[in-house]
């Protein structure tokens, strides 16, 4: 084949992954599974098709032309005589020129097609690449007075963090070797990276290579290191050529050191080539188009027009040139097309796995010991694990035997655990059965539960919560990476700016779903991506007030041309919410005239008349007891006492001018009730205003040295024992400030961050709490190692303690908390579940109808072969929803995990917990008593067969909730059985109507009822599990 063709192939193997054969992880192994298949299709099927079509534009004049030729050359020949003597020979040669050339527009063809999908395709992600000519790209535009538009802003920001745990390939004589982390710190989410503190891959030293079942593991690190990763990938190139060489159980991965040059670099060998790709991988960030289908065809147009057919030439050719014009535009546009389509196929694979709401696959819950019963408390003395964390984190060994209280010993003590009711328990130390029961005793569950922490990608924790939580959160308030050279994201293709505003933009489409009618949005950010955040807001949310606040968080200056000291603020509202007030002032009480004195109209009767009335004075007394309607303009109003000798007061000055009162006559009927107006011995008349509940107008700078972030915010940290987990974490102040502001002064608002970072929210959330006694809630996502480093230890002490010194408490006074924290199922792990399955009689099919299987495979092949994967839930898994299982990666290592369904499906549902059960189990033994066939009655047995768990909850819509989760058998008969007497047991029925709605997996004949044209009350939950997890269209 010609070198445009080649070309066109390499590329398409690129884009559909297939140059990387020897990689056994993601969606690389899901494609190679395929590769035969996909190749085979591409070299067979797909672009064979461009010749044949060019065929069909060839006309019958020209076919005849080239017969007619043919035979004149041949008689030409035969006579001896020069071809280009023969005029006819020399007209129809020229006509057949002027004609359509297959192989040259073949090639034609395949150059378009290479270099128009060369442009969008680099390193995974499609993006438009740099030119250096004017007018290549096609920019949406809809008429706006102005349009933000970024390199990646059509794409899904996913974090590098994904790609970073499991690393796999063949080596060409089939051998398996893996990179694997044995020892790391990473940095997710926020990735804010120091400069020189940037984190490496190091070969681990003490063990780098070891072979396991017959495959090789080659250990690293990823810690910070000074050196550059191209010297770190030279060293751990040498140490493992050394070994494989002075190591005869390693010769056998000989393959490794054979050469794999490159125009750069010769001598580079292919165990090289694989560390580079691994380092380089974990370096960037990867994009998923939110519509490549919609956006290469719209670019595909605009390349034809722009660098296929070109309008000015068309003028100036022939007719039969202008039909070869069309028809190579035809060929490239359905060639173009078809290949679209798969890389369409394969985007929205990536994108359907990316936008599915995930798995909860850890719950648990700190709680602090004043809300649990001492029947728990002998467990809890007898848990090691749980005192040791209290050492750590609380330093108990320092409190002592005194006169008031018990001290530390070992083991603890009853009396010690109730003498100390704020250490805060953590669910995750003891076995699910204690855990069960103790969520179990706590009823109305969600409502006592003060704050929530997710280990998560701040997209999915927000994609998952958004049914729970539509329009309950009060304030949003985050901290993200500013991408400076302090907090520099990760990013590819020189796209820096691009990059950030893309991670932005994720989760700033989805958050307005948590918002109240009146709410705000705080974010934080400095100088270096102000304005391009601006420019998002004002583009994601044109109907919302813009308010900036400048910040003095570093007051002796960073480095540079100008000294900075100061970061921003930016708060969004909607313009009907209240003023935003800022920090107490001191209590005090003021007497105001309570007559007004201006000069403007609305401080005289004639302007303002319903402000005129007579204040009525008990002279008995001498207090303001009440007020009188006022009288209309231009009648007369009555003067002297009243009837029952109340003395009338009008606000009629010394010059006899009739004045107003400051409040109308409700009001002011109020305030005299409320004893708030006085009268002096002069007979003037005041208003005492207490200020004690008074706050200052918020001001748009912040000075005050207690808004210094290294003060009140590492310094602090530092004195929790927490000073080394984290980098600039912001002032306390600052946030107790902000959140006071932004929830308006409610007490009980409800606060989301999910840049979670140190945990600087939640405790300034419980700070609050502390001084006004208030019961905010918080809700926090952190995907990084700060969640178990920083955020969630710091939750834990801020609960205990309200003070903290060089790691210690300074008093023990706590206050009584729970807050549960749940880790979610990453894109990296739907990835890696992912199996492919195709039955013979579906392959049959597809061979036997290649148009069928040319739609098949440009739009229906992952989709369909992947139905029954784990992450893509595996309806038949929930025979027993209790152990439903995945390969989950945590820490370094990948394990098979059993998730959490029940906890996964309240959040799909949205329920707000009432009663969360325990799992109870049951034998199933005949009912004699019973004339129904087949009845059965339930017998408590701790091996019984069937295990039911019930949750008993209630939707933001206000209807009642059961859910109930059992485990199956393959007697589908006696199962059902079994549930028509758990209802019987548990006195529960379909037909009344103590629940709205009730919940069970498995097929069963519990009695139904219709509750509207589109709802029943009975509902399976496989059902409505698939509905709902992948309910999500484009957020």
């Amino acid at each position: 084949m010609n070198e445009s063709y080649q070309k066109l192939i390499a590329i398409l193997k690129e884009m559909f992954q297939l140059d990387q054969s020897d990689l056994d992880f993601g969606i690389y192994r899901i494609m190679n599974y395929k590769r035969n298949e996909i190749e085979k299709f591409l070299n067979e099927d797909l672009l064979p098709q461009v010749k044949s079509e060019l065929e069909k534009y060839i006309s019958v004049e020209q076919k005849g032309v080239e017969k007619e030729l043919k035979e004149l050359t041949e008689k030409l020949e035969d006579a001896g005589v020069a071809l280009e003597s023969s005029s006819k020979y020399v007209a129809l040669k020229s006509k057949l020129d002027n004609g359509l050339n297959v192989a040259s527009a073949e090639n034609e063809v395949y150059s378009h097609l290479a270099n128009f999908f060369r442009r969008y395709y680099s390193g995974g992600d499609f993006i438009s690449l740099r030119r250096y000519k004017k007018d290549v790209y096609a920019m949406p535009y809809e008429g706006e007075e102005v349009k933000l538009h970024w390199a990646n802003a059509d794409q899904y920001y996913i974090k590098t963090a994904e790609y970073f745990r499991d690393y796999s390939f063949t080596t060409p004589d089939d051998k398996k070797v893996h990179f694997k982390l044995v020892d790391a710190e990473t940095e997710k989410d926020n990735n804010k990276v120091q400069k020189g503190k940037e984190r490496r891959f190091i070969i681990e030293q003490d063990e780098p290579l070891v072979i396991e079942n017959g495959e090789l593991f080659i250990h690293f690190k990823y810690v910070i290191h000074e050196d550059k990763q191209k010297d770190l990938n030279i060293q751990a190139v040498e140490i493992i050529t050394q070994s494989i060489n002075n190591n005869m159980d390693l010769k056998q991965f000989q393959t490794l050191l054979a050469i794999a040059p490159t125009e750069k670099n010769p001598k580079r060998n292919l165990i090289e080539k694989y560390l580079e790709d691994y380092t380089s991988r974990n370096t960037f960030d990867y994009f998923i188009h939110r519509d490549l289908g919609s956006f290469l065809t719209r670019e595909l147009d605009f390349y034809i027009k722009n660098e296929v057919m070109f309008l000015d030439d068309l003028e100036t050719e022939n007719e039969l040139r202008i039909e070869q014009y069309i028809s190579k535009v035809k060929v490239i546009k359905k060639i173009g097309s078809k290949i679209i389509s798969f890389l369409k196929q394969i985007e929205d694979f990536q994108k359907k796995l990316w936008l599915k709401r995930k798995f909860v696959v850890e719950t648990n819950y700190c709680i602090t010991l004043d809300n649990i019963d001492e029947e728990f408390y002998p467990e809890i003395l007898n848990n090691d694990m749980q005192r040791q964390e209290w050492v750590e984190l609380f330093h108990i060994k320092d409190i002592k035997d005194d006169l008031t209280r018990v001290g530390y010993t070992e083991p603890l003590t009853v009396e010690f655990l109730k003498q100390n009711p704020y250490l805060v328990l953590d669910t995750s130390f003891f076995s699910n059965d204690f855990k069960e029961q103790l969520i179990a005793s706590i009823d109305n569950l969600d409502e006592k539960v003060n704050g929530l922490l997710i280990n998560s990608d701040n997209f999915q924790a927000l994609n998952l919560l958004r049914t729970r939580y539509e329009r309950q959160v009060d304030a949003v308030y985050i901290d993200p990476p500013y991408n400076t050279a302090h907090s520099e994201i990760l990013y590819k293709n020189q796209f820096k700016h691009s990059s950030w505003l893309s991670l932005i933009a994720n989760t700033a489409r989805i958050v307005p779903t948590f918002w109240k009618n009146q709410f705000s949005f705080g974010l934080a950010i400095d100088d270096y991506e102000f304005v391009n955040l601006a420019g998002l807001l004002d583009t994601f949310f044109p109907n919302l007030e813009r308010n900036v606040v400048v910040i003095n968080h570093h007051p002796q200056g960073a480095g540079g041309r100008l000294s900075r000291t100061h970061e921003y603020y930016i708060l969004l509202s909607p313009p009907n919410c209240p003023p935003f007030h800022g920090e107490p002032l001191e209590s005090y009480q003021e007497d105001r005239s309570f007559m007004r004195s201006g000069t403007a109209e609305n401080n005289y009767r004639y302007g303002r008349w319903k402000s005129f009335y007579a204040l009525l004075l008990d002279p008995k007394t001498n207090k303001i007891v009440d007020v009188e309607d006022p009288v209309p303009l231009n009648e007369e109003y009555p003067i002297g006492n009243t009837e029952d000798g109340l003395v009338r007061i009008y606000p009629i000055n010394s010059k006899g001018e009739e004045r107003v009162w400051r409040s109308s006559y409700l009001t002011g009927r109020e305030r005299a009730k409320n004893g708030e107006l006085v009268i002096s011995e002069r007979g003037t008349v005041y208003q005492t205003i207490n200020h004690e509940q008074k706050r200052e107008v918020l001001f748009s700078n912040w000075t005050d040295s207690k808004f210094n972030s290294g003060t009140h915010g590492s310094n602090l940290l530092r004195d929790m024992g927490l000073g080394d987990n984290f980098d600039y974490p912001k002032s306390i102040n600052a946030l107790e400030t902000a959140l006071w502001a932004q929830t308006y002064g409610r007490n009980n608002a409800l606060i989301l961050d999910y840049f979670a970072g140190s945990g600087t929210t939640a405790h300034a959330t419980i700070n609050l709490n502390r001084q006004d006694e208030g019961n905010r809630k918080y809700i926090l996502v952190e995907m990084g190692k700060h969640f178990d480093t920083a955020t969630k230890p710091r939750v834990q002490k801020a609960v205990y303690s309200k003070d903290w010194k060089d790691g210690k408490p300074v008093t023990r006074e706590g206050v009584s908390h729970i807050f549960k924290y749940i880790r979610l199922e990453s894109y990296e792990d739907a990835l890696n579940n992912l199996e492919i399955r195709l039955t013979d009689q579906q392959l049959s099919l597809l061979e036997k109808n290649p148009d069928i299987r040319e739609q098949y495979m440009l739009s229906y092949m992952l989709n369909n072969e992947t139905e029954n994967s784990t992450s893509l839930l595996n309806i038949d898994m929930f025979q027993n929803p209790f152990e439903y299982k995945m390969k989950i990666a945590n820490g370094l290592e990948t394990q098979v995990t059993t998730l959490d369904l029940v906890e996964t499906f309240n959040y799909l549902l949205g329920i707000e917990v009432i009663r969360n059960e325990r799992k109870e189990r049951y034998n199933a033994i005949e009912d004699k008593n019973s004339n129904v066939p087949g009845a059965v009655k339930l017998s408590s047995s701790k091996e019984g067969e069937y295990v039911f768990k019930e949750i008993e909850g209630r939707t933001l819509d206000g209807e009642k909730i059961l859910v109930i989760w059992r485990s199956l058998t393959d007697d589908i008969v006696k199962d059902n059985a079994a549930l028509d007497a758990y209802f019987l047991k548990k006195k529960y029925s379909t037909q009344d109507f103590e629940f709205n709605r009730i919940y069970v997996n498995g097929d069963n004949n519990l009695q139904n009822l219709k509750l509207d044209e589109e709802r029943w009350k009975v509902v399976l939950i496989e059902e409505e599990f698939k509905k709902l997890m992948f309910d999500v269209q484009d957020v």
